[in-house]
């Protein structure tokens, strides 16, 4: 899938390889040729992707080729256990969970997996989990505390699934019943958005020590194309919305409701997804070691402290 803004380089880059193509053919050096295209592309692409509106990184977040859970954890965790069901209603497909082993330590992995085609979108529901997802998520984190296991959560969801019989079941309670057992869980807990992150179907699971953000992801209370819709009344105004939501990794760290940005391959994490999840599995690595050397009490109270501390309350 080409985006809009893609455009120029893609038509750069048709360019080198005609130019590559017609070199080899007719043995003529064009090797300064090429250096000077190369270096002409490789500035359009910094340039490009340093100065992205909202809607642009919202889009990004979404193609359809970016790296979701399934694949991180095929690339970066050893020995992956899958385990399932709430104990209660059932399994739930868009959410995902299980222990494997990073560099050789035992992790419990939840995240949300959206599906790379039409038919897995569907089994998986696009991300979107239902109440025996997150009371699954909250097992699986009741399981690592039990063993004493750091949890990583990768978050990418449009937000949790809102049907009526998901409302039926109990949506509201059991997001709320996540977010407050998962300030007092006494091991790490890392929580990284690695695509979408909407309203509480992504806030169900990012109670954490460090609340990371891939660089071309975002988190908000609403999508933009929700928010056009209630404001204008269309879809017209997402991109208007976006500006205006401020949901980028950037605005997020700036008014301080995430502790760090991780940096993506340049052109997205789609564009080489293999290193993307090098550079995941080095910041987990890096931020475990970190939480390790915590007590426990300790890790508690300041994540509490970290999220008493948003937000601006006006008497």
């Amino acid at each position: 899938m080409l985006l809009d803004f893609e455009q120029p380089i893609v038509a750069l880059e048709g360019k080198l390889h005609e130019m590559q193509k017609l070199a080899a053919e007719s043995e003529v050096d064009v090797s300064e040729a090429v250096a000077a295209l190369e270096a002409k592309i490789k500035a359009l692409k910094k340039e490009t992707y340093a100065n992205l509106t909202r809607w642009q990184r919202v889009q990004l977040s979404r193609h359809p080729e970016r790296p979701q859970m399934l694949d991180y954890i095929g690339g970066m965790v050893d020995k992956f256990t899958e385990l399932h069901g709430d104990r209660t209603v059932g399994d739930d497909k868009a959410m995902v969970g299980g222990l494997g082993e990073l560099d050789g330590h035992s992790v419990m992995f939840i995240g949300q997996q959206k599906g790379h085609n039409t038919k897995e979108r569907q089994f998986r529901n696009f991300g979107m989990a239902n109440p025996e997802g997150y009371r699954k998520a909250l097992r699986l984190m009741k399981l690592a505390e039990k063993f004493n296991v750091p949890i990583v959560t990768l978050i990418d969801t449009m937000g949790a699934f809102p049907g009526l019989e998901a409302e039926e079941r109990g949506q509201g309670e059991a997001i709320a019943r996540n977010l407050k057992e998962m300030f007092m869980l006494k091991v790490p807990v890392i929580c990284i958005i690695i695509g979408e992150g909407a309203s509480g179907g992504a806030l169900g699971i990012a109670i954490g020590d460090r609340v990371l953000m891939l660089e071309n992801t975002w988190y908000s209370v609403i999508s933009p194309e929700s928010c056009s819709s209630i404001l204008w009344r269309t879809w017209d105004y997402k991109e208007q919305a976006a500006e205006a939501l401020k949901l980028t990794a950037i605005d997020m760290k700036s008014a301080g409701l995430i502790d760090g940005i991780v940096k993506e391959p340049l052109g997205g994490a789609h564009t080489a997804p293999e290193q993307m999840i090098d550079i995941l599995k080095s910041t987990l690595l890096k931020t475990l070691k970190e939480l390790a050397a915590i007590a426990p009490a300790d890790r508690i109270s300041q994540r509490i402290d970290k999220f008493s501390a948003m937000g601006v309350v006006v008497e």
